[in-house]
């Protein structure tokens, strides 16, 4: 009489170097644990165990990376657990609630063993999404740097030589950093006059060369900068911020390009370049982190709970609040709201919607989660269907339309 060999689930505790592996019988008792160096030859060993075991789900922290890569070409069915669900989750088995990777690797396994129904297997993106995705994050890690190094800048300069600030728009502007680098010193400023100011505008092809004789007033009435050796010195400081800056610049244009050129060859694109004023780096966006795995999101309510535009109730006896969703997609959440808030000073149904929110007295954040809330039902079907957004065929826009005619 041959013997049934029962379901097995697996947990893996994931970290940068070695990977935790917990393998559960269909009672949750563990039948093998393993521990795994972060290289090929380590996770060809976790695959081949997991294969051999015939492991029926596998529980992990999180959805990217060489390891899941590799769980997924296996053919094996992966569930994502955040880790504030794990760090619950933990309370199920003791109070005390400690990290430990084997025993969060227990914790994985048998959650998939006993919420397998609650769970949703990982549909993984594709490669063109998965790198769009990674180009716009670094994009936005860029540009973070980059204010970071201009906040440093203008610090620098409101000791060296403040009547730089505020002389053209923007601090880390081309035209203010070629400044910084001819004029870095005091000194140098007071050479200037006006005249030779709006000739050297004109050198750098600046758009308004006759506004020279008030950008050489704003220098002459600001207070006045460091002189002599002590100027020379700290120009090197304004030096090393201005080449940091000019670099930093110079390649978030290199991967704007770059995110252009992947956009327009996405299937995809045509959905989230239709958008009312979404652009080419806000469609970018939005595709990246919402991505084109259609199983990830089988209702539009699941879309935008992730993207934090539903709000959280909780409710006790007769007490019911409702409250801010902090549990969510902090990247999805970012390029939604980024997308509402400018979207109602293109679209006359975006704009009705903005302005009842705000009328009814919501803040200008709340009024833009209600407006995402609002436009992700519209994504949604259009990202379910492939097909762009038609004003023409929005039925809330053409209605709000004709009862303004």
């Amino acid at each position: 009489m041959s013997s049934v060999v029962s379901p097995l689930t697996a947990g893996i505790d994931w970290s940068s170097t070695h990977h935790a592996i917990a393998l559960l019988d269909e009672h949750g008792i563990e039948v093998q644990r393993l521990d795994v160096e972060h290289n090929a030859a380590g996770l060809r060993r976790l695959v081949h165990c997991l294969r051999q075991a015939k492991v029926t789900g596998v529980g992990i922290e999180r959805g990217d990376g060489p390891l899941v890569e590799a769980l997924l070409e296996a053919g094996l069915t992966v569930f994502v657990i955040a880790p504030n669900q794990v760090r619950n989750l933990r309370r199920r088995y003791g109070s005390a609630g400690n990290k430990d990777d084997a025993f969060d690797a227990y914790v994985l396994a048998d959650t998939v063993r006993t919420d397998r129904a609650r769970l949703r297997p990982l549909s993984p993106d594709s490669p063109a999404t998965v790198t769009l995705r990674m180009t716009v994050r670094a994009r936005k890690d860029l540009l973070a740097a980059r204010i970071a190094m201009a906040n440093q800048l203008r610090a620098h300069l409101e000791h060296v030589l403040p009547g730089t600030i505020g002389l053209f728009r923007d601090i880390d502007s081309a035209i203010s950093l070629a400044f910084l680098t001819r004029f870095p010193t005091q000194d140098k400023v007071d050479w200037l006059s006006s005249r030779r100011l709006e000739n050297w505008l004109r050198t750098q092809r600046y758009c308004n060369p006759r506004r020279a004789d008030v950008l050489h007033a704003h220098l002459s009435t600001a207070a006045r900068g460091c002189t002599g050796p002590e100027a020379e010195a700290r120009a090197a400081v304004t030096a090393a911020l201005v080449a940091g800056l000019t670099c930093l610049r110079q390649q978030v244009e290199v991967l704007d390009t770059d995110i252009a050129q992947q956009l327009e060859r996405h299937p995809d694109a045509v959905v989230f370049t239709s958008l009312p004023k979404a652009g080419v780096l806000r469609a970018a966006r939005l595709l990246a982190e919402m991505g084109d795995a259609r199983g990830r999101f089988p209702t539009p309510e699941s879309l935008t709970c992730l993207a934090g535009a539903t709000p959280s109730t909780r409710q006790s006896g007769k007490v019911k609040v409702v409250a801010f969703r902090w549990a969510v997609d902090k990247q999805l959440r970012g390029a939604v709201m980024d997308f509402a808030g400018d979207s109602h000073h293109a679209n006359a149904w975006a704009a009705d919607l903005y302005a009842r929110a705000r009328g009814k007295g919501h803040s200008h954040s709340h009024a833009t989660r209600i407006l995402a809330r609002a436009w992700l039902h519209v994504i949604w079907r259009c990202w379910h269907d492939g097909v762009a957004y038609d004003p023409s065929r929005h039925r809330a826009l053409q209605s709000l339309t004709a009862t303004a005619a």
